[in-house]
């Protein structure tokens, strides 16, 4: 069993991954996360069948 100490490593934050994804979600607003993704096409697939109320 490891402990971390208080801190863990991350290689994406460590070469700038993780922000550069941040900055190309709010300046596009496409969502990188696989999440993110299936609810942004679940909001736009529920305006075309039901409209904008």
């Amino acid at each position: 069993m490891s402990k971390k100490f208080g801190f863990s490593f991350s290689w994406k934050r460590a070469l700038g991954i993780s922000s550069a994804k941040q900055k190309f979600a709010r300046e596009t607003g496409i969502p990188t996360t696989k999440s993110g993704v299936e609810r942004k096409l679940g909001g736009m697939l529920l305006k075309l069948l039901f409209g904008k109320k």
